[in-house]
């Protein structure tokens, strides 16, 4: 059972550093030659300085904030059921994710995000 938590911490901590909007913090929950993936299959960064520079850019989004609707892990693995609050190109938004995180010593080794389909705020 402890596997279980401490590979929840690190995925609660990089997702609370993701909605402070605080690269380093995000940064020091991801080794150092992770991988983060759109599920199942397709790299999107690999090595932590491209997942810098990919949060970088996110991280300016205004409105920018993951809201967990539930967690589960199971040895190693750790999967989040998320909304996602963004700027998109046609406008601010929410997107359904599924994201699923491999732990290895405390670090979060690999991601996959499967995404649905964006839905744009109602215009004021």
């Amino acid at each position: 059972m402890p596997m279980n938590q401490n590979s929840s911490k690190v995925v609660e901590r990089q997702l609370d550093a993701y909605n402070a909007r605080d690269i380093d913090a995000f940064m020091a929950c991801w080794a150092e030659d992770a991988q983060v993936f759109a599920f199942p299959d397709t790299l999107l960064a690999e090595g932590a300085q491209s997942i810098r520079e990919r949060h970088i850019a996110r991280f300016q989004e205004p409105n920018l904030h993951g809201k967990l609707i539930s967690r589960m892990a199971v040895g190693t693995m750790v999967v989040d059921q998320e909304v996602v609050t963004r700027t998109f190109p046609e406008g601010s938004g929410t997107v359904e994710v599924i994201a699923i995180y491999e732990v290895e010593d405390g670090l979060i080794r690999k991601a996959w995000f499967k995404m649905g389909a964006p839905v744009l705020d109602k215009a004021a």
